[in-house]
């Protein structure tokens, strides 16, 4: 196949995508998961990568530079590679809840794997993935041995033709039950790996919830957006006296009753006291702010409000809102904790709106840190840095 002079470059410069008005001309239709080749004008070898003709980004980036076999020893020498990036954590004994392969970043477009302990997930975001995805179970179960292997799929994937995969199916070792217990930074958490949000849980921000853990000695915890926990249960940890947890679903409220008592044997977090609230976040804080309810530790952690490149400024102002409602129920010298999960604003522009925000409140925020992405969700492109969070004091 042909793509435009600009896609060239850009798949030379180690991008893994070829949106489908890049793409000049292929040689035949395809089917998703063919092996599509990109030439240059002269006929030489360029990239090879996975077609998917149902999808805007046509062409999923494997290889690039010399021609290169993709069979059963490229895919476990990527696998070999993602695992060993993260060795670290395997070789951890406090934590066995972590992401071994992350997409694109990790030389694999669209193909995840999180790990639970024993129990692993795979999880597609392209149809293209399903006709090699028997030999990369077959990697992962020489590579890593996992007691069971759970399959999670897309949406985009589960609305076209699935060849008999099943959504939440084992399609490898043994059944696996609705919840799987696992560790974070020395703490018990329940994983839903057949039916949870992503694969089960939010791994991503397990740094973050350690710096948190580490600041909330004595201290009233507010954790908006709080899912399952994972802040909420790392400051109980940490010393907090209570924590107000917020979210939208019931379900999630009511599993971080659970996540703190699989942690009763903590002292800490035995003392602690949790309060859990269903509600509307933004409505939520306004009704703590009116009521003169403050915070020692204020963590807001919400979704990705740009899901789409026409969302951005709407994520913006929500940012700007949130920053600005934390701030009047933060108490004075307070922890603000504040989160991004969206690629398309960048770090500069999150950071700015939450000084900005401060300032136009009359409030000065000392950033005691910036963070970004942990070991195991590498960035191996611009698309692919999507996670910032700032912890700063508020001095009124």
């Amino acid at each position: 196949m042909r793509v435009t002079p600009d896609a060239l470059r850009q798949i030379r410069g180690g991008h893994p995508w070829v949106y489908d008005q890049a793409v000049l001309s292929t040689s035949h239709e395809g089917a998703p998961g063919d092996l599509a080749v990109v030439f240059d004008d002269k006929r030489r070898f360029a990239a090879i990568g996975l077609w998917d003709p149902g999808s805007p980004i046509r062409l999923k980036i494997l290889h690039t530079g010399d021609p290169r076999t993709i069979d059963g020893e490229f895919w476990r020498s990527r696998l070999q590679a993602s695992i060993e990036r993260r060795r670290q954590l395997i070789d951890s004994a406090d934590t066995d809840g972590y992401r071994l392969v992350h997409g694109e970043n990790d030389g694999l477009p669209g193909f995840v794997v999180d790990r639970y302990a024993d129990v692993m997930v795979v999880k597609l975001y392209t149809a293209a993935w399903i006709p090699h995805l028997a030999a990369m179970i077959d990697a992962l179960v020489e590579l890593l041995s996992p007691v069971s292997i759970v399959l999670r799929m897309a949406r985009n994937v589960t609305g076209g033709p699935t060849h008999g995969l099943v959504e939440g199916a084992v399609i490898a070792g043994e059944p696996v039950g609705e919840i799987t217990m696992f560790r974070e930074n020395g703490l018990t958490f329940e994983a839903r790996p057949k039916d949870g949000q992503k694969t089960g849980h939010f791994l991503d921000q397990r740094d973050n919830r350690a710096i948190v853990r580490g600041r909330c000695d004595g201290a009233r915890v507010l954790d908006m957006f709080s899912c399952t926990g994972g802040f909420s249960v790392h400051a109980a940890a940490g010393g907090a006296r209570s924590v107000l947890s917020v979210d939208i679903s019931n379900h999630a409220v009511a599993a971080i009753r659970r996540n703190a008592d699989h942690n009763g044997s903590s002292d800490a977090v035995a003392r602690c006291r949790f309060v859990g609230r269903v509600g509307d976040a933004f409505a939520v804080m306004v009704d703590l702010a009116d009521a003169g309810d403050r915070f020692d530790v204020v963590v807001v952690d919400p979704p990705s409000f740009a899901q789409r490149q026409a969302s951005v400024p709407g994520a913006l102002r929500a940012y700007a809102r949130l920053t600005a409602l934390a701030l009047r129920i933060t108490e004075p010298g307070g922890l603000l904790v504040q989160a991004s999960c969206s690629s398309r604003i960048d770090a500069e522009t999150f950071h700015q709106v939450v000084q900005g925000t401060a300032a136009d409140n009359g409030i000065d925020l000392d950033v005691i840190r910036r963070t970004a992405h942990p070991l195991d969700h590498p960035i191996g492109f611009p698309e692919g840095a999507y996670l910032k969070a700032v912890f700063a004091r508020v001095l009124h």
